[in-house]
């Protein structure tokens, strides 16, 4: 959520910047008329209050000294009446206000490039190199029926289409990865939580999840209680409504959960096989720390990822996200995408994102220096993904007999070196 006094003081500034995210900026004007409202409301209600205490003095003094106070007190009544309408038309525009703040973005960091969709992002960083064996690669459906790892079919069975399911060894390697990703990220300082995957609607709200994107989530009845799209939304909330310890920030979380989403506007995507998934497992990072820092811990959270791969020797490319394509919390994102040789493109495994005091300003996370009361900044980022990763993973390890070749650093994990 944006700050209101920002926007109250900045108008022009903030339509620019929302002009770079492809929104209109008759929000702005919205939130000016509708603040500019409230404050009128608050300066009368404040009259009126400060009436009624000076009138209730005079009233108990009428009544000490025996004099007749009915119509002062028949006065003060409607006074009470009124100061009830005007509180009523105040929440009634507080709440109109935090309607409309909660449908614009954060505003994008002055280094993020513009631009409308994926195509515009740019790329600053290639590692490694795609893999070139002289056979025609097996694509991880394939791979995963050959080797009897994978059965997309028996997970449509059980619960629908985009809900994988893992079988021995791959099962195994699925499992290599998280518990790899979990260790290197506790050695690079993150404390490790596990965490509820269903969560209520206020983390969900401080997390700014919903109501925006509350069609993309699967939610429980009666319970009001949302299957999680990331770990980002339990872990966020640990800190909800509290005032950090200064001398504790950075504070640095890494948790593994399955995460959920419906993606109901991703018909026509490619669905195959791990490329879309409504459940799919995940290692997260979170960053609390001081906003002076968050741009440097940003840089920190994107090695730590891009670390993970590079043990795999995964090859991969980093990309600065764009105005028009980037994440509705973030102030900057990168995009970190592995190789898959059987596709011959590109696949998304991680988003490292800047959120500022986006979340934090939502959720009350706050800390205090010099006396002085602030939010932190929080940071999130996939640490990583496991889904493409394991499309990209088991492909460009694939040998010309169709058997997968188990990188070193997850040996001591799954205790084998190859599938097939």
């Amino acid at each position: 959520m944006l700050d209101i006094k920002l926007i109250r003081d900045n108008p022009e500034l903030i339509k620019e910047k929302l002009k770079k995210r492809s929104m209109p900026g008759d929000c702005v004007d919205k939130i000016i008329q509708l603040d500019l409202k409230r404050r009128e409301y608050i300066g009368a209600v404040e009259k009126m209050k400060s009436l009624r205490n000076m009138v209730s003095q005079e009233i108990a003094k009428m009544k000490k000294d025996g004099a007749n106070a009915d119509e002062k007190i028949s006065d003060m009544k409607k006074v009470s009446d009124d100061i009830k309408a005007i509180d009523d038309k105040l929440a009634e525009t507080e709440k109109e206000i935090d309607n409309v703040l909660r449908d614009i973005p954060n505003l994008a960091e002055d280094s993020v490039p513009e631009g409308k969709s994926s195509d515009d992002n740019v790329q600053f960083r290639v590692w490694g190199e795609k893999a070139s064996g002289d056979f025609k690669y097996l694509d991880h459906v394939e791979l995963g029926k050959k080797l009897d790892i994978l059965d997309f079919g028996i997970g449509a069975k059980i619960s629908g289409s985009g809900f994988p399911f893992y079988k021995g060894k791959g099962a195994m390697l699925e499992r290599a990865l998280i518990n790899f990703m979990l260790d290197t990220h506790k050695h690079n300082g993150y404390t490790e939580v596990f965490m509820p995957f269903l969560v209520n609607r206020a983390s969900m709200e401080a997390a700014e999840k919903v109501p925006k994107f509350e069609e993309d989530m699967y939610r429980t009845d009666p319970d009001d209680l949302f299957a999680i799209p990331t770990a980002e939304v339990p872990i966020v909330n640990i800190h909800r409504d509290e005032v950090m310890d200064l001398k504790t920030l950075p504070v640095k979380y890494c948790g593994y959960t399955a995460c959920f989403r419906r993606e109901a506007g991703s018909y026509g995507k490619d669905t195959k096989g791990f490329l879309r998934v409504h459940q799919f497992n995940k290692v997260e990072l979170i960053n609390f720390c001081l906003p002076e820092d968050s741009n440097a811990e940003m840089e920190k959270m994107l090695e730590h990822a891009c670390g993970i791969l590079e043990a795999l020797n995964i090859h991969y490319r980093v990309v600065n996200v764009c105005t028009g394509d980037m994440g509705f919390a973030a102030s900057k994102q990168y995009d970190i995408e592995v190789w898959s040789p059987a596709e011959d493109k590109w696949l998304e495994a991680s988003s490292v994102s800047n959120c500022t005091d986006f979340q934090s300003r939502r959720a009350m996370i706050r800390y205090k220096k010099d006396k002085k009361t602030d939010y932190v900044h929080i940071l999130n980022g996939s640490g990583l993904a496991t889904s493409r990763l394991y499309v990209s993973l088991i492909e460009s390890n694939q040998t010309p007999e169709g058997k997968i070749v188990i990188p070193k650093a997850l040996q001591k994990y799954t205790e084998f070196d190859i599938i097939g």
